[in-house]
């Protein structure tokens, strides 16, 4: 005797059918959309902190000693950063740095904490340490930091070029830690022209007249434009985004006639894929964006930024 299945029962199984697999398909793309897959390092990633956009890539450049009102409205000075970073991109008006001089304010971004560093001496090494590179390490994600004028792969001396000019290891943090390997600090030479090739996480930091240190505001300006500006294009079309900021500002001496007075407030711009482009008031600092990228991938919370708040409202 033949089993047959009533013409009712047959369409109820048929609509079930369809609705699980419309279901797996709104489940599947929910997935991708929320960058829960990693596709810089090829695995299954840890999904970003809600609030936090999860981007491919994440380039951040650090500049040298400026007041946020001697960067933001000076297209005088800086035309590429007000005329394309900033107007395409999220200005943050109350980003500070942690303290002075350069040297801690590079160690607070990169781990959370100055390291008890109160000066640009050289070198410093810290073991076992947590920081950005080793967290997207051990993630399976990868880091790399890019400096400009250094003379080689994996370099550790302490200075090299023109005195001022050139190459610094107090400009490049990621090379005081033992658990981020020597394969990790490359030369911006090796800036790879196919952005898609590039790890989850860069820091870019150019030499100490690029970085507009010993150099005027607008040769720090060109430069961006001329080995960033690319990146950049690219970037709001690629889930990429590009993070521009100050070490410190312009003064050691907060006092209002020789430049200060502003509480070491700098620059600080977000600029790509899913920022909306405005003005933001809220109180940041160099933990902040440690603390964002940290939730960006899943990661834990390095020193104080562990109490930071991430940047949560300038995505879309």
């Amino acid at each position: 005797m033949t089993s047959r299945t009533p013409v009712r029962a047959r369409l109820s199984i048929a609509s079930a059918a369809a609705l699980a697999a419309v279901a797996l398909v709104l489940a599947a793309g929910t997935a991708s959309a929320a960058g829960w897959v990693s596709r810089t390092s090829g695995t299954t990633g840890t999904p970003a902190t809600p609030g936090v956009h999860r981007f491919d890539h994440v380039v951040i450049v650090i500049m040298e000693n400026k007041n946020y009102n001697a960067i933001i409205g000076r297209p005088d000075e800086a035309p590429y950063i007000n005329d394309t970073l900033a107007r395409g991109g999220a200005v943050f008006t109350s980003s500070f740095a942690v303290t002075h001089p350069s040297q801690p304010n590079y160690l607070a971004l990169f781990s959370g904490s100055t390291q008890r560093v109160t000066n640009d001496s050289c070198p410093r090494n810290f073991k076992n340490v947590p920081n950005l590179g080793a967290e997207l390490i051990r993630a399976g994600l990868r880091f790399t930091g890019y400096a400009e004028t250094m003379p080689s792969a994996g370099y550790t001396g302490c200075d090299h070029g023109v005195p001022l000019f050139g190459y610094t290891r107090t400009h490049n943090p990621w090379v005081d830690f033992s658990n981020v390997p020597a394969a990790s600090n490359l030369t911006f030479a090796s800036f790879p022209r196919d952005f898609a090739r590039l790890p989850a996480v860069s820091i870019v930091v150019p030499n100490e007249c690029h970085d507009m240190h010993s150099c005027p505001r607008d040769n720090g300006d060109r430069w961006i434009k001329a080995n960033l500006g690319g990146y950049a294009s690219w970037a709001r079309s690629h889930n990429s985004l590009l993070i521009v900021t100050w070490d410190e500002d312009g003064t050691r001496l907060e006092i209002p006639l020789l430049g200060g007075g502003d509480g070491n407030k700098v620059p600080t711009i977000f600029y790509g894929a899913h920022v909306r482009t405005g003005s933001y008031g809220e109180h940041i600092t160099h933990y902040s964006i440690l603390r964002t990228l940290e939730d960006m991938y899943g990661l834990a919370h390095a020193g104080a930024s562990a109490s930071a708040k991430p940047v949560t409202d300038v995505w879309q």
